[in-house]
């Protein structure tokens, strides 16, 4: 049982070993974010052994709704010339939301509630741009911190501003979708430690605990939905900052 709602997202060495400064420990992070590639992968593999029928089955139905959806994005964003990048936004986007939607199991950990993996994330779509950007237009891809038209005085001012706002797009990437997740979870788990709390206290308490236990359920309705907005959201930004550097707009 957890006595703090921010226990949940300690991570946890299961085996510990390093080589001087680097540590290999494996830790509940890491076999979280296995397990959610596994089963990414093991869904695809099943649908791709097994086929697809003429009668989809729901399991069919969903993987192949996820898969519009995301097409739909790209092709939305980015267009034509963004439709080679689906594969890696496809990838993204199932590996948040699998990551997103398996932290709601009791007992299990969010690998998405922490800035360090939602940072790792983000930098990688950032570090793609980048170089989806220099290997299109070269040099000239410069031009993003300089808007056409502006004067000289105008150039000191703006260059900063806009190579600064630049530098922070991963930043606010990563801590929306951290931030998002872990504060709905924190919410979840301070209302049942309240529920608990009342049940354990007898008397008019224990009937009067069924009250946040609905709002638990409700809350938690509510965090599905959260869990696949925000791999929506960070998935529709990639693609917005993909187009950017394919139009340098």
């Amino acid at each position: 049982m957890f006595y703090s709602p921010l226990e949940q997202f300690q991570i946890l060495p299961f085996i510990s070993f390093g080589i001087i400064l680097l540590d290999f420990s494996i830790t509940n992070a890491m076999i979280t974010t296995g397990i959610g590639l596994g089963f990414f992968l093991f869904s695809f593999y099943c649908l791709s052994v097994y086929g697809l029928t003429c009668y989809p089955t729901r399991w069919q139905l969903l993987m192949e709704n996820l898969y519009l959806m995301t097409a739909g994005l790209v092709w939305d964003s980015v267009g034509t010339h963004g439709q080679k990048y689906f594969p890696f936004l496809f990838m993204i986007f199932s590996f948040i939301l699998i990551s997103n939607v398996s932290g709601l199991v009791p007992y299990s950990f969010t690998v998405t509630s922490h800035l360090i993996q939602t940072m790792l994330l983000a930098l990688t779509v950032f570090i793609g741009v980048i170089i989806i950007c220099a290997s299109t237009h070269g040099f000239h891809m410069l031009s993003l911190f300089l808007p056409g038209g502006t004067s000289l005085v105008l150039a000191f001012l703006l260059v900063p501003i806009e190579i600064v706002s630049y530098i922070f797009k991963p930043l606010s990437l990563a801590v929306r979708l951290f931030a998002n997740m872990m504060a709905g979870h924190t919410l979840l788990k301070v209302i049942a430690g309240f529920s608990w709390a009342m049940m354990g206290s007898g008397g008019l308490l224990l009937v009067a605990h069924v009250v946040p236990l609905l709002v638990l359920v409700i809350l938690f309705g509510l965090e599905l939905a959260v869990a696949l907005i925000q791999a929506y959201v960070f998935t529709i930004l990639s693609c917005i900052y993909i187009n950017d550097a394919l139009v340098l707009h």
